[in-house]
Parts: structure tokens; sequence; C-alpha cells
């Protein structure tokens, strides 16, 4: 591997909170930051060499950060948090008001004037490297493994971090915090993976990821990912996602009868064709290829808190998955939330206000 070139160094960082402290925007956008000192970075790798061997040049890796980095006497920052987020967002997901709105505020579990927190675009997500932005179906294929590489460096490497107080994800974020856990064990205080298994994804969980990778490979227009105008036949395979992240209270609330689906059936296919990239959507899909935790459990050092959801289709309780994890992880707990009129099935994970009383143990 080359000399990396990086970007985003801690010193631009410090510089950034000294301006904002003196009411600078510092956003990306043109709005105002919603949290304190909230900026947006990049880290840039000249040759970025994954694990199946393949190569992506000038690898961007995108992050927003809110908080001011603390530092001990040696300079080192001392409360660093990465967040990690699911398969079809980005790091900004967590801006929202149901998350963000729960964790980031004056005495919440992750305040922003407390903790200096990192949300990454993983790879082929949100600002960092994807297909979609030229490479298309020649872009390298990416498993979960180089995601959680990419975000160590942009945590090393980009801003100057040495450990972490906490690594913490959502779904496919929560996949990424088992790796986590296992390549870098000592690299944070606690770890809480929510809204995942710590196993190879197959059954139930394989087989609706198979429909849309199929969908998407099958489709006349996709043209191998070399479409100048965008395929359209695989969106209508897509609604497979909402059923699946949704629990049968929320899609009957949303569908209460049979033309009340028709209709939303409808809306999911158009909104789709109007906001995702076929490349894009398909590598989200492809790159759990390489998860498999569980032969490197023992490995894990940090104080572990997972949370799933009674009613989540995609990491099924009744599986006993967790229960013999816990068994090889001194360190961990396992929370279970029952299905409620508060739970949304997998997409709970979106709804801190049910699940941060677990990250308050944590973080303890």
């Amino acid at each position: 591997m080359k000399k990396a070139r990086f970007t985003g160094s801690a010193l631009a960082l410090a510089v950034a909170a000294l301006l904002a402290a003196a009411g600078g925007a510092l956003a990306a956008d043109t709005k105002p930051p919603s949290y304190p000192n909230q900026a947006d970075g990049d880290v840039v790798v000249p040759d970025f060499a994954l694990s199946n061997g393949e190569h992506l040049a000038n690898a961007k890796f995108h992050y927003t950060t809110l908080g001011t980095p603390q530092r001990d006497a040696s300079g080192a920052i001392t409360n660093g948090v990465l967040l990690l987020h699911g398969t079809t967002g980005s790091g900004r997901n967590f801006l929202n008001p149901s998350l963000g709105g729960e964790l980031f505020g004056p005495g919440q579990p992750l305040d922003a004037a407390k903790y200096f927190i990192i949300l990454a675009d993983g790879i082929g997500h949100g600002g960092s490297s994807k297909p979609s932005d030229g490479l298309k179906g020649r872009f390298p294929h990416y498993g979960y493994v180089d995601a959680v590489e990419g975000q160590y460096l942009t945590v090393t490497k980009g801003l100057g971090i040495k450990h972490l107080k906490l690594v913490a994800g959502t779904s496919m974020g929560g996949m990424q915090t088992w790796i986590w856990g296992e390549r870098h064990p000592g690299m944070m205080d606690a770890l809480m993976p929510i809204a995942s298994q710590p196993v190879a994804i197959s059954g139930r969980n394989m087989l609706w990821r198979q429909l849309i990778i199929d969908a998407i490979r099958n489709d006349p227009d996709w043209k191998g990912g070399e479409y100048t105008t965008p395929p359209a036949g695989y969106t209508h395979a897509l609604p497979i996602f909402n059923i699946m992240v949704n629990n049968a209270a929320i899609l009957q609330q949303q569908a209460p009868s049979r033309a009340a689906a028709t209709t939303l059936y409808g809306q999911w296919v158009a909104d789709y064709g109007r906001t995702v990239d076929a490349n894009d959507y398909l590598y989200w899909f492809e790159s759990s290829y390489d998860y498999d935790p569980a032969p490197d459990l023992e490995k894990i050092k940090a104080k572990l808190v997972a949370v799933n959801f009674a009613d989540d289709l995609l990491n099924p309780a009744e599986l006993g998955v967790m229960e013999a994890a816990m068994t090889r992880i001194p360190t961990g707990r396992y929370v279970l939330i029952p299905a409620s009129d508060q739970t949304r099935g997998h997409q709970t994970l979106t709804q801190a206000k049910v699940w941060k009383g677990a990250l308050d143990e944590v973080l303890k």
C-alpha cells in the first residue's frame, strides 16, 4: 500500500472548534449547525487496499463531528464517540430528531457538550466514495471489514484519536460494531451494537437480501452496472425492505385496507425510483458477504451491551444467537426490548427513547 495522504487532521478540527466558538458556520450545507460545533470533513487515502485484494484510488471517507475534543496532559483526545449507521443510511441519520434529539442534547446520554461525537459515512454511503461517483459497476467490491478499516483510518489518522469512549451502531452499524471490538479490541472503553447479531447473515435475513440483489442484477436495464439511464424494473422488488424492517402493527396502520396497501406499495416503488442508485444499493446489500464475527467473539475485551428488539424480523430473538454469544464475552450483556406500542420492529433503532437507557448503562 502506498503511503497515505490524510486530510481532516486533528489540527484542523481544533481550529474548527475555535471558529465555532466565535460563531463561525462550519456545516457543509448553508443551514446553521444543529448541535455544538457541528462540522464536516473527509479523510482521503490515495490507495485504499481492500481485504479481497482490490484497491480504490483516492478513497474518500466522510464524517460529521459534534462537540469539542477534550485532551489529557499528553494532548490525546479523551472524549471521542464513534457512531455507525445502517445499510441504507449515512452518518447524518443520527441528526434526525428521534435519534439526535434524544441523545445529543444537554443532560442526554451523548451530550454534545461533553462528548466529541463522530458520525462516519461508511464506504459506499453518504459523502464517502461510492459507485455512483463515477466508477459504477467497476467500483471495488468492499465488505464490512473494509468499512471498519476506513472508519479506523478516519478516527486515528484523520482525527488523531488513539482511544474512544464508545463505538456504537445500528443495524449494519451494529454489525460493524462487533467487528470493531474484535479487530481493535484495545481501541474503546465500551461497545453497543444495536439491532444486530454476531453471526453470518443467513436464513430469512439473507433470503430477502438475495431477492434485492437478484432483482438488480437481473434487471435488463442494469447492464452490468454500466447504465446511463437508471434502471427501474428492480425498484418493484425494493419494498421488501420496508416490509422486513417494520413490525405488523406499523404496516397495518400504514395500510389498513387492500386499497391503502396497493397505494402504499406504489408510493414506495416511486420513491425508490427517485432516490436510489442501483449500483449503490446493490453494493450495500452485497457488502455483508464477509460478515461473520462468531469465530472471534473471545477477542472482545471492552464492556459490551448489545440491544435487540423482540419484534425485529431481521434479528429474530427465537434463534438464541445472543444468549450463546454472551457466554463467550465475559464483559458482555444482552438486552432484549419487548414488543410494545413504542417499538417498530427493526426500525425501533430509529427511536432512541426506547433504547437509550441501555446506552446510559454502557457509559457508566
